[in-house]
């Protein structure tokens, strides 16, 4: 098996080769750029290919990259010299990219930057400079088939619902014969996406500063078991190795983000958008997030910035509000949000999204989150069998991370 090289291994690499202007020679004739995105949905290339059209200085790429190795991928191309010009950063990337240098600074470029919300931007910033532009700062909510829920019995979860009466409805929908609640892309891989149910413990994969474990603490630990219980003996999830699709009506739930509410457009079952489950902590949210950065070495960074503070002024980001949150306080707003997103209602829309952004915390992210999603994830598949100690699997997963953390 290959050995993983960490994220931020190869950034300091790339930075201490020297900085722009090393990657190659700069193309003759109209200039082009190119941006490194990890979404293949027709919809989003469409919608980034519209508002790149008007930009006139350029003209503007979108690669897809499998979020499998995406960031694997891309730090690859910047350390072998082929980098993009831009470059689309999932949240626990953040430390390593905005770090290492490999990024250039944005803030001059960028329009009205008073105006980002700063718990959006924190991930984003070094002594006071900003190094990607927070896109997508998008809540996890779950989408709710309905239908499958009276069918079994239940009924539509209300405002206050907790995680206990969401595995008590996604078991029974589970015992008439279709799937009950999916993580979305997690498939007992990605573990960073059962956030959305662990904060509702109050438990943390680390601690604030990063440098203590806490997979093996109480918090986590009666998080795990409830989650596991739910799995092997209610039922209330699929096992491992079963692929269910919600948005073809297979499921009665889904814990993902409003960038999805396209898939049910064409939905033939009812369905509603709820906030996550209230846990034993209480109320909480939970926030993915997304940036874009001008990589530091590219031959056109200066054309790279001057597109980015094109792409997310204000208007387009209104745009990008169709799939991605904004970071823009200004349009933070049912009104606004409500005109990209015809298919949620504005009271989805304010519980979810607005409110969820002004409480979330972001997923777990970490310097070297590469080597550490992948030495806990192996840690962690004890975890996914009937039998499983779980208190004795997550002193396990912090016996293997605790020597990654805080190096």
């Amino acid at each position: 098996m290959r050995a993983l090289i960490p994220t931020v291994a190869l950034l300091t690499l790339v930075t201490a080769c020297g900085g722009g202007g090393q990657q190659a020679a700069q193309p003759s004739g109209p200039a082009t750029l190119r941006m490194s995105i990890w979404t293949a949905n027709e919809d989003h290339l469409k919608l980034f290919n519209e508002i790149a059209s008007g930009y006139t200085k350029a003209k503007v790429t979108f690669e897809s990259i499998p979020i499998e190795s995406y960031t694997t991928t891309l730090t690859t191309q910047i350390a072998g010299g082929k980098a993009p010009d831009l470059a689309w950063i999932l949240e626990g990337s953040a430390p390593d990219f905005v770090s290492s240098g490999a990024l250039a600074p944005l803030k001059s470029k960028i329009e009205n930057t008073g105006e980002l919300v700063p718990a959006a931007t924190r991930l984003w910033e070094k002594d006071g400079e900003l190094y990607a532009y927070p896109f997508s700062t998008s809540p996890f909510g779950v989408f709710v088939n309905t239908d499958l829920l009276r069918e079994a019995g239940q009924k539509v979860p209300e405002k206050g619902w907790t995680w206990q009466e969401a595995m008590t409805a996604a078991s029974a929908v589970a015992k008439k014969g279709k799937a009950g609640l999916v993580v979305g892309d997690w498939d007992y891989k990605n573990w960073t996406n059962l956030a959305s149910l662990w904060n509702g413990w109050g438990a943390k994969a680390w601690s604030d500063d990063g440098v203590t474990c806490g997979f093996n603490q109480p918090a986590m630990v009666e998080a795990m078991t409830f989650l596991h219980k739910s799995i092997f003996t209610d039922k209330a999830l699929p096992g491992p190795g079963t692929t269910v699709d919600f948005y073809a009506g297979d499921a009665a739930m889904v814990i993902t983000q409003i960038s999805r509410a396209g898939l049910l457009k064409d939905a033939t079952f009812d369905w509603t958008l709820m906030p996550l489950p209230n846990g034993p902590a209480g109320e909480y949210s939970v926030i993915g997030q997304a940036g874009i950065g001008v990589v530091k070495k590219s031959p056109q960074a200066d054309l790279a910035t001057d597109f980015l503070g094109y792409f997310t002024n204000s208007a387009n980001s209104a745009k990008l509000a169709q799939f991605f949150p904004p970071a823009r306080s200004s349009l933070l707003n049912v009104d606004t949000l409500a005109k990209s997103n015809p298919l949620l209602k504005p009271d989805q829309l304010q519980s979810v999204v607005v409110d969820g952004i002004a409480k979330g915390v972001v997923k777990p992210n970490h310097k070297g989150q590469e080597e550490l999603i992948q030495t806990a994830r192996a840690a962690l598949d004890p975890m996914w069998q009937p039998g499983a100690d779980v208190k004795t699997v997550l002193d396990g997963v912090c016996a293997k991370i605790q020597p990654l953390l805080g190096s």
